[in-house]
């Protein structure tokens, strides 16, 4: 390649890298797989190292990817939070031991499993965990402190009165994860797409309550920093952090030569199957600390250390039959089923298709011999077809709903086909999630495990059997007495004094959530106006789109909707909305709240603004009034003080309202 080639294509990888750092490291939603990441990292350090002229200080291979979020404050390590370079071979690592002797002539190892999570430090002083944060850039990270004290595994006290600087990987189990996922299905959110993108997204929450709830663990791996004792070795210093209480890596080995390191990362990739976590590879670490500071680092990554990473197991099989599961979301969604074959350690028969344009694309017919792997992640995955049968045929998805005989739509701009009927059965357990969730009828006591125990007595086939359930028909659920039961019941007598918007958000219309349900509800007034609405009339509302117009409109023309909204109006429901305005002070203007208010939720901010006739948006414009900003506010605030827009506090606010 010569010189203007390379440049030319140098400034693509790099720009390649960098979008994809940002999808892995800050949006936990990376869109590659590891496997496929690090073929074009490789590819730049190649051009790089023939060209070094080309090589640039911010460079991706000269940098961690990640930076510290806005949402969090941001903390200057004071140990560098180093990456490792990766082999894929053992010829790289075999030449790796060569300038590991030539340097320090001293090539015992250490070998231990490279866990697939999020890196962090975790800070003690005085015995005391005192902070933690994530690796970020390497240089700066976040604050995570709170969420981190939510992991039972990390000691909140040590007995070292020392100051110590710990490493560790946070990550989820597999058990962890599938209940995660089963749950943001019922929920009909989008489901994680592995354990590392869901413990990075679970430490990087809001609330500290949510990352208690994900069941999060952690593997200590490393002294970053330490005063009051010396320590000569990495082995050394995890038995030490094991005596402190630490949960150090499940396993790690100290190697006299890289032979008998081979030999280690072999046995580590033969058994990762029956491990209850994700690795993505194994880490090789001269022992000896002196040493290692003789060896030194460059800009990214330490000399004396590298991460093997295992390639991608592929293995061809013979597809039997795709089956259409129907989702919480009415998603009709394509799996196949395939001859069984062995895959990182596990038995594989099943990967998801995801759609119709994915199955084409691949060109994937019944019968065909298919190609799957599982390249260190959780899902396996149809790579391609590798032979087609003589006399195989085009597969092509259902035009009914499988799970209940309705009609199926594809949204313009998508790919998905959904089931439209609001009572599919498949997706009933979700919608009462839904319908009984804190924002929508808020029926306290109703969750997720409770209904289900409902649907699976078939005590609830719909929405409208919540409200002829009995103290009798719930007292006789596990775990649920009589005391149980009248506070159930009572709270769902409760729910019928509920505004219109609040049961038009439990609907769970597509598109429609709570400001759309408000904004529809304070339009109309009650039900019956709602329902003969023309789509022209729910455009006339301010912030009603064409997307929204035909989505409620299409769903209450629904007989399956009409008959379910006769029903609960006989069972007693409030089917209008009241005016709760106290006065007009706020007429005309538009609110944009950021940041966590010391004492109101945005909910909370969000009703009074509309008490006094004032609105709320997601978006800072130029028709934004007001930015009421709190703690942690990010690039909405930015935003408004480009645009010259006035920014209020919650002291400035309460006194607006007064």
């Amino acid at each position: 390649m010569d010189i203007l080639n390379a440049t030319k294509r140098a400034e693509e990888l790099r720009e390649l890298l960098r979008y994809h750092n940002e999808r892995y490291y800050n949006d936990d939603a990376p869109e590659i797989s590891d496997f496929e990441y690090d073929t074009l990292q490789r590819e730049l350090r190649a051009i790089e190292a023939e060209y070094p002229q080309l090589l640039t200080e911010d460079s991706p291979t000269q940098r961690v990817g990640g930076v510290a979020a806005r949402l969090f404050t941001p903390v200057k390590h004071t140990v560098k939070m180093e990456s490792l370079l990766d082999a894929f071979s053992f010829e790289e690592l075999y030449d790796f031991d060569r300038k590991v002797e030539e340097a320090v002539g001293n090539t015992v190892y250490s070998v231990e499993p490279k866990i697939d999570g999020l890196s962090v430090s975790l800070e003690y002083s005085g015995g005391k965990f005192v902070r933690g944060s994530t690796r970020g850039d390497g240089e700066t990270g976040e604050d995570v402190t709170a969420n981190l004290l939510t992991i039972k595994s990390i000691p909140k006290t040590i007995s070292f009165e020392g100051e110590l600087e710990v490493r560790g990987e946070v990550y989820m189990s597999r058990d962890s994860f599938e209940q995660l996922v089963k749950r943001q299905e019922l929920m009909g959110e989008t489901p994680a797409k592995n354990p590392r993108n869901a413990a990075a997204g679970s430490l990087r929450q809001k609330n500290s309550k949510v990352t208690a709830e994900r069941q999060l663990d952690v593997f200590v791996f490393n002294v970053q920093r330490i005063t009051g004792k010396i320590l000569n070795s990495h082995i050394e210093s995890l038995d030490f952090l094991k005596s402190l209480g630490f949960s150090v890596l499940p396993s790690y080995k100290l190697c006299n030569n890289i032979e008998s390191v081979i030999t280690e990362i072999e046995k580590i990739g033969d058994n990762r199957g029956e491990l209850q976590f994700d690795i993505d590879g194994a880490v090789v670490k001269l022992d000896d600390f002196s040493l290692r500071d003789e060896m030194g680092s460059t800009a990214k990554y330490p000399k004396w250390a590298m991460a093997y990473k295992y390639p991608p197991e592929e293995k061809e099989t013979k597809l039997l039959k795709i089956e259409i599961n129907v989702g919480r979301t009415g998603a009709l969604t394509p799996t196949a089923e395939f001859e069984p074959i062995q895959l990182a350690g596990t038995t594989v028969s099943r990967a998801v298709l995801h759609n119709e344009d994915f199955i084409r694309e691949k060109g994937i017919c019944l019968g065909d011999t298919i190609v799957v792997r599982k390249a260190g992640e959780i899902i396996p995955e149809v790579v391609a077809v590798s032979a087609h049968n003589p006399d195989s045929v085009p597969f092509t998805m259902p035009h009914s709903c499988p799970s209940c005989g309705g009609p199926v739509f594809r949204e313009e701009g998508e790919a998905v086909l959904r089931c439209t009927n609001a009572e599919c059965p498949a997706q009933m357990l979700r919608h009462l999630i839904h319908f009984t969730s804190r924002d929508a009828m808020d029926i306290e006591g109703l969750g997720p495990a409770v209904l289900e125990q409902l649907t699976e007595a078939e005590l609830i086939k719909d929405i409208t059997d919540l409200y002829t359930l009995t103290e009798a028909d719930i007292a006789a659920l596990d775990r649920l007495g009589e005391k149980s039961a009248a506070n159930l019941v009572s709270s769902i007598e409760k729910s019928k004094e509920n505004p219109l918007s609040r049961l038009v958000f439990a609907l769970g219309i597509r598109h429609i959530g709570q400001k759309a349900a408000k904004l529809a509800a304070e339009q109309f007034k009650n039900i019956d106006a709602m329902l003969s609405a023309t789509k022209e009339e729910y455009l006339a509302i301010d912030g009603f789109g064409a997307i929204l117009a035909d989505s409620i409109v299409e769903f209450l023309s629904l007989d399956s909707t009409r008959n379910m909204l006769d029903t609960l109006k006989e069972q007693g429901l409030n089917m209008t909305e009241p005016d709760n305005t106290i006065d007009n002070r706020f007429e005309g203007m538009t609110f944009v709240l950021t940041g966590t208010l010391p004492t109101y939720s945005r909910n909370e901010a969000s009703a009074i603004i509309e008490s006094f006739g004032g609105k709320t948006s997601s978006s800072v414009s130029k028709k934004t009034t007001y930015v009421l900003s709190g703690e942690a506010s990010g690039s909405k605030l930015d935003k408004a003080n480009a645009l010259g827009i006035e920014v209020i506090d919650e002291e400035k606010f309460k006194e607006m309202i007064k």
